[in-house]
């Protein structure tokens, strides 16, 4: 890494809320979303390096997304009871051949049960404890 690119990267770490924001537009072209200063800097600080060093290729960022893919799929057998405690309310979904099973109701996913119950976008499986860092 070069020492310019070192520089603004520790830059960023000096930089208000405000400033971040300004820097945000600079390099994204667009307003920021509502982010942490702290998530601010990390994305700013990627772009930096990524402008600098070059992206990761198509092929090699398809690869990462298709294994992560398969490590968030879960397989279950048809009648597995999941059950999670949401809001002081017992949720109770049984896998069936097609999908599952949520108060008498029909999903393809699980992350649709999981925003019927919610009412925002969840990850079923990260919902309902299936995967790692749930």
């Amino acid at each position: 890494m070069s020492g310019r690119l070192e520089a603004k990267l520790a830059a960023l770490a000096e930089l208000s809320p405000a400033n971040l924001k300004d820097e945000w537009l600079r390099q994204f072209k667009s307003e920021p979303p509502r982010l942490t200063p702290e998530l601010m800097r990390l994305a700013i600080g990627f772009r930096l390096q990524e402008r600098q060093l070059g992206s990761v290729p198509a092929k090699v960022r398809r690869e990462l997304r298709s294994s992560a893919q398969q490590r968030a799929s879960v397989s279950m057998k048809a009648g597995t009871r999941l059950l999670r405690s949401w809001n002081g309310r017992s949720i109770e979904v049984i896998v069936t051949d097609s999908g599952f099973e949520h108060d008498g109701r029909s999903f393809r996913s699980l992350s649709q049960v999981a925003k019927e119950v919610t009412g925002t976008a969840w990850s079923g499986p990260r919902f309902f404890g299936l995967n790692e860092g749930a």
